[in-house]
């Protein structure tokens, strides 16, 4: 016998030993329907705080069904997400590189020649229902690989690798969305089919939201590339999706959350609709009357209606620490998040919490982390406000005593940067009071104070948003247009820039529209 002979029937021997431990070793295949079954069982578990019993019914099967691997990655992900801990960033990854092996084998497997021929025409039309369903699990594992990809590697080619990886989840998306289009008035679709639409709408709705809100000149690039931005398509399918009694419901469910009580309070817009928020919510409190995550957002809908204790500063204290202690997402913005709570105590109640405010301030600097090579627009603005305790005199802030500022009589360096904080917060109180003249009055105050103002530039094109905002509710829409546009063109460089270009996209969208209603 020959050596190569030899050799290749070693190599079958070997080949066969391995298929006969696969065999041995892996789960036999589960249906779709008894798949999404125990998920759905799972993440009932996860909703009830109950992450370890999540994990053990989906590890088993997570190398040999679609959403086994997609729903145990998930839970990875997301523990990675609120930890930022790199041994959970490396888990999550490893969990999610085997997630898309597993969803690929579900996934149809084109020849040369059909490959080519998808790139000219889609071949969407030809897919079984399983095949399906695994193009949905295999693009949102997709999606969080590469937001994982971003928080591992922060260069720019990691930026590279996650956009692209972006890209492709986004484009397999609108796919499943035609596909669902095509086959979901056709008779006889299956329970497990509704699944795969609740997949699509949390998808498309998701993109969609998110691309709108980026800025007319970002969008534009991104749609050059292939990406678009509906919001009133997206708004759609995520109600649709959390409507649907599917294995997704809840995250439509919850990214229409994220929208009501945090994105449109960052843009500034007074668009998020809580009684939405509510509705979404009441059916999970009902189910999960215990559940962390629906505990923090029927929270998240108290602060912004109003409904909470004020000044437990010390208990405030006792979770700022917590976060400083057990979370890695952003150390600088906890630690002066901490020290600022701290100097709203009294010199003795500090004392008795062993910490020292301007040791704490002193910190923050040290603390901030760049994503791409570039600084959160957030921590950098907590590091400039910090950088007045690191004289041998500190300058104390102003934000954590506002109930003091009124009493101060000795002007510093920052008086002027300080009157003008005052000013933009007590414009801000008096527009949600309805008392709109004096509101414009006091951003008024802050635009005129303009050249006295040495540190907080932000002050003035903030104002003017601000300012804008007041015209736009007194029914000046062309004034409230042209104050934002000011401040939208001519300043540059200051803190939160970034930040304030959100709030005027949006705001210049819906001021845009609702002139174009009013002038036929």
């Amino acid at each position: 016998m020959s050596l190569i002979e030899n050799g290749a029937d070693t190599m079958d021997a070997e080949n066969s030993f391995e298929d006969a431990v696969d065999h041995i070793l892996m789960e036999p295949q589960m249906d779709l329907q008894s798949a999404l079954e125990e998920c759905i069982t799972s993440l009932n578990l996860f909703l009830n705080n109950k992450f370890s019993e999540a994990l053990a019914i989906l590890e088993p099967r997570a190398k040999t069904s679609m959403y086994h691997a997609m729903g145990h990655s998930s839970i990875l992900v997301m523990q990675a997400g609120m930890t930022f801990d790199p041994q959970d960033i490396q888990i999550a990854m490893d969990s999610l590189k085997d997630a898309l092996q597993t969803c690929q084998r579900f996934r149809k497997n084109n020849g040369f020649f059909e490959t080519l021929t998808s790139l000219i025409y889609k071949q969407t039309d030809n897919l079984t229902e399983e095949e399906m369903h695994a193009e949905i699990c295999f693009a949102e594992c997709l999606l969080q690989k590469a937001a994982l990809t971003f928080l591992e590697d922060e260069s720019m080619i990691g930026f590279l690798k996650s956009g692209i990886k972006i890209r492709t989840s986004f484009q397999i998306f609108k796919e499943c969305y035609l596909m669902a289009k095509t086959a979901q008035h056709l008779p006889g679709n299956s329970d497990t089919f509704k699944h795969f639409v609740g997949g699509v709408n949390m998808g498309i709705g998701s993109f969609n939201l998110m691309l709108s809100l980026l800025p007319a000149k970002v969008l534009r690039l991104l749609e050059f590339i292939g990406f678009s931005g509906n919001r009133d398509l997206g708004l759609s399918q995520l109600r649709e999706g959390a409507a649907s009694h599917t294995l997704r419901a809840i995250l439509s469910a919850l990214t229409l959350l994220m929208y009501h009580t945090y994105v449109t309070v960052i843009l500034g817009t007074a668009e998020s609709n809580l009684d939405e928020a509510e509705a979404l919510l009441e059916p999970y409190i009902e189910k999960f009357p215990n559940g962390s995550l629906i505990i923090f957002y029927v929270a998240r809908i108290a602060v912004l209606k109003g409904y909470f204790e004020k000044q437990q500063w010390l208990e405030a204290y006792r979770y700022a620490d917590l976060l400083c202690k057990e979370s890695k997402w952003s150390q600088a913005i906890y630690v002066f998040q901490k020290a600022a709570i701290l100097s709203m105590l009294a010199e003795e109640e500090v004392k008795k919490t062993g910490e020292n405010v301007v040791e704490l301030f002193r910190q923050v600097d040290s603390l901030m982390l760049k994503f791409a090579g570039k600084s959160i627009p957030t921590e950098k603005f907590v590091v400039r406000k910090a950088r007045r305790y690191n004289s041998s005199t500190p300058v104390p802030l102003v934000v954590p005593a506002l109930e003091m500022m009124y009493v101060w009589n000795d002007p510093s360096e920052y008086h002027s940067d300080d009157k003008g904080l005052v000013q933009l917060l007590k414009g801000l109180c008096l527009k949600h009071l309805g008392r709109l003249t004096q509101a414009e009055l006091c951003f008024t105050q802050v635009i005129s104070s303009e050249k006295r103002i040495k540190f907080d530039h932000y002050l003035v094109p903030f104002s003017m948003y601000e300012l804008g905002l007041i015209y736009k509710l007194q029914g000046d829409t062309s004034k409230a247009i042209s104050v934002i546009e000011n401040a939208k063109m001519n300043y540059k460089n200051y803190s939160m820039e970034s930040r304030l270009h959100f709030r005027i996209h949006a705001a210049l969208h819906s001021l845009k529209e609702s002139e174009s209603i009013i002038t036929p």
